[in-house]
């Protein structure tokens, strides 16, 4: 993959990264749905594993996020992986998150999400550094 179209895929993955934390999307089952591939997993904080029915039908956390340090690894045609950092902050609390990207039906669609509890700090983490990550 040349640079310019990972570029580019970053920029619309880290959108959608983006969406599926909005609060709006978050609360609303049919753009959650949209977002999430018909087989996603997920491994939460918690280290309890979620489906996609749970997801939808229980809800997901509402809090505040931003992401920090977003960056991608196409792992084979139509699979990425995004690893990143999230301050949340509603919790107080930050997480290092990772999520695959599959392209199903002509768009990307979220496949595999995991969060997994940091006490790093946004100062701790560089994109050209992943020692630690």
């Amino acid at each position: 993959m040349d640079n310019s179209m990972n570029k580019d895929l970053k920029q619309q993955l880290k959108a959608l990264e983006e969406k599926h934390i909005n609060l709006e999307v978050r609360k609303n089952r049919d753009q959650l749905d949209r977002i999430l591939s018909d087989d996603f997993f997920e491994i939460g904080s918690s280290g309890r594993i979620f489906g996609k029915k749970e997801c939808l039908e229980s809800g997901v956390a509402l809090t505040e996020m931003t992401i920090h340090n977003y960056e991608i690894y196409p792992l084979a045609a139509g699979a990425v992986l995004s690893i990143y950092y999230i301050r949340d902050n509603t919790r107080k609390r930050n997480t290092l998150r990772s999520s695959i990207w599959k392209q199903i039906n002509g768009r990307w669609q979220l496949y595999f999400h995991q969060g997994t509890n940091t006490d790093l700090k946004i100062g701790d983490i560089t994109n050209s550094n992943r020692e630690g990550v």
